[in-house]
């Protein structure tokens, strides 16, 4: 009881940061600001896409999940130092993960070639995936456009989206953790428009106990 009322906490916490109606983003719909997006919730479903992994091989998403229960991951991208640390605690989780029965698929703009940087960089051994086109996280509601300042302030630090993600969308996911089931369905989110702002393990760790199947 104390662990599902600290994460109901957390998610109310965050979650008044977005939208509370979920509608399925567009091109043309994606907002403005991390803090304007309307997310997939708990009880809807993931979405029918297709994503690749870092040796360009193709990916039905819904088809992964339906193997075996996920931890799927939205992150920025390798450029990131912030997702770049949290990929790293998510690695070091991975055990515990494995053991409670759950795969992990991170996804990200990242195209596959930086995909392999990253592997080799953080020591990754769970499924990252590209989303260089950025429909995965319209698809769950996540995706805010980039406006051209920061865009260039990125760049001019080494750290340039364009070029990661191969596209000219410039566009990024809000940093998300879901838990879905085999059937898809979403039974737990943690979604925080400050990319700084990460789950912790320890509460990954036991929303992973209690929707164990």
């Amino acid at each position: 009881m104390k662990t599902q009322a600290v994460i109901l906490l957390i998610l109310i916490t965050v979650l008044t940061a977005c939208s509370a109606q979920t509608t399925e983003q567009t091109e043309e719909s994606v907002p403005p600001s991390a803090f304007d997006i309307q997310p997939l919730l708990i009880g809807e479903y993931v979405p029918e896409l297709t994503l690749t992994d870092k040796d360009d091989r193709e990916h039905s998403l819904k088809e992964l999940v339906s193997q075996q229960p996920a931890v799927i991951v939205f992150y920025r991208g390798g450029w990131c130092p912030f997702c770049s640390s949290y990929m790293g605690e998510v690695a070091a989780m991975e055990d515990d993960i494995y053991d409670l029965g759950y795969q992990i698929l991170a996804i990200s703009p990242d195209q596959p070639q930086y995909l392999r940087e990253s592997v080799e960089e953080v020591d990754i051994n769970y499924t990252l995936l590209s989303d260089s086109s950025m429909e995965a996280a319209r698809a769950f509601g996540l995706a805010f456009r980039v406006d051209d300042e920061t865009v260039e302030e990125l760049k001019n630090n080494g750290m340039d989206i364009v070029k990661n993600s191969g596209h000219e969308h410039r566009q990024l996911p809000v940093p998300a953790a879901y838990i879905t089931d085999t059937s898809g369905e979403i039974l737990f989110q943690y979604i925080n428009p400050d990319y700084r702002e990460r789950i912790s393990g320890d509460i990954l760790i036991s929303a992973l106990r209690e929707y164990r199947e």
